[in-house]
């Protein structure tokens, strides 16, 4: 890979793939949803879809339209830490691309039309999403509210609808001008195509944007948990009772292979029919209908520290809360106890190995998640990275991190569905 920097703080990852079929091409800005500020929930994610609405040279939805114009795909998410947009298309479409994005970096159109459009396109995303869907955005909206003390972390990224219904046109500019400058953001470009000649592409295009000020990132750290925290949350539409638990996980940087511990274990607990919470929640002991495990609400290594290590479990209306509790800590118990052993072990991290390297032979998520890597952790290179680190996990790094999820150390989140589910 190569790197470069603009004058105006705009830092560019070249990774350069000769026999790739495209070009994915991703900006991601350093701020996501723990960037807004009290009363502004659910800001970030709101203009991300501002950020598609026109510039100096385009008009709203035109960018979609000149991707798919050129043979390629585009879109935009937000994270926790930053907001990422993406395009595949072909090589030589990659000059426009790059104009598209560079013209709503430096000129953002905004207008209290379009403000007025996007809160309703946001506040339907929400209802189809979360709250006219069964277990919709759970955990991820509902959890960190118990798991963390601080409104960046506690907060539900998607927001209020009375905090979006009073964002201004002034707090859009605001914002635009603050998070969006040249110098908070990382432009990567994975695929076919001749480094030299992009080099001269991006600074004909970036270069020309004036720097900004950079503002500084939240500080997330909280004091450890002393305690297990509990919380409800109703839904409507959900078939059975679940139960989401939440553990604050190592720091991605420096823990690095504390933290990669931790991706092995979720494996080795829900991994398969064969993995260890699975076979004992549903299938030995019927207290769960299906367990999942991971790693951040939005994967792996996707935020800054503090990430969280997540369960969620739906079970059957006659099983106590507690019974699912107390079979998932005996697991880890003897897990911690024990370790796991070779030939378990050995699975595990072949299959860790090979999902992430499979994952990343995809130009898009390679391409994004590079970008992301190195907007949160300053090493793009852990796409290429990664699976050996991953294959590197030892027993023994295992058992600590199947120890640290302790039951004085955790957030507990009852779903409770509609009364009539229970029957």
């Amino acid at each position: 890979m190569r790197r470069l920097t603009l004058d105006n703080g705009l830092r560019v990852v070249l990774d350069p793939r000769p026999m790739a079929p495209a070009v994915g091409m991703a900006v991601h800005y350093a701020v996501g949803f723990r960037n807004e500020p009290e009363g502004r929930s659910g800001f970030a994610h709101l203009f991300e879809h501002m950020m598609f609405q026109g510039s100096q040279n385009m008009g709203p939805s035109e960018h979609f339209r000149h991707v798919q114009a050129a043979g390629g795909t585009s879109g935009a998410s937000t994270h926790q830490d930053y907001t990422d947009f993406y395009q595949v298309c072909p090589t030589s479409a990659l000059e426009r691309i790059l104009f598209l994005e560079a013209d709503r970096m430096a000129s953002l159109w905004l207008t209290q039309r379009n403000l007025r459009t996007q809160l309703g396109v946001v506040k339907e995303e929400v209802r189809a999403n979360v709250t006219n869907r069964a277990y919709g955005g759970f955990p991820w909206t509902v959890l960190p509210a118990v798991l963390y003390e601080t409104f960046p972390n506690a907060h539900n990224g998607y927001g209020h609808f009375a905090d979006l219904d009073a964002a201004t046109l002034d707090d859009c500019q605001a914002f635009h001008y603050q998070h969006y400058a040249p110098g908070n953001a990382v432009l990567t470009i994975s695929g076919s195509f001749a480094p030299d000649r992009v080099t001269d592409m991006i600074q004909r295009h970036f270069g020309r944007i004036p720097a900004r000020p950079v503002p500084s990132q939240s500080q997330l750290c909280e004091p450890p948990l002393t305690g297990e925290r509990r919380g409800t949350h109703h839904d409507v539409h959900a078939a059975l009772p679940a139960v989401a638990l939440g553990y604050r996980m190592p720091d991605p940087v420096a823990q690095r292979a504390e933290y990669l511990a931790h991706m092995v274990l979720s494996l080795l607990l829900t991994g398969g029919e064969n993995a260890r919470l699975t076979r004992r929640l549903v299938r030995e002991r019927g207290v769960a209908a299906s367990v999942r495990t991971g790693c951040g609400f939005f994967g792996p290594l996707q935020a800054r520290h503090p990430d969280t290590f997540h369960l969620v479990a739906a079970h059957p209306p006659h099983t106590a809360l507690d019974d699912v509790l107390g079979e998932t800590d005996a697991e880890l118990a003897d897990l911690a106890a024990t370790g796991p052993d070779e030939p378990e072990l050995a699975r595990a991290l072949a299959r860790s190995f090979t999902a992430a390297a499979r994952g990343y032979d995809n130009l898009l998520v390679r391409t994004r998640h590079a970008g992301a890597f190195e907007v949160l952790h300053g090493q793009a290179e852990l796409v290429d990275e990664l699976p050996y680190l991953l294959r590197a996990v030892d027993a023994a790094q295992v058992v600590q991190a199947a120890g640290g999820l302790a039951a004085d150390a955790r957030g507990v989140l009852a779903l409770t569905p509609a009364v009539g589910a229970l029957r």
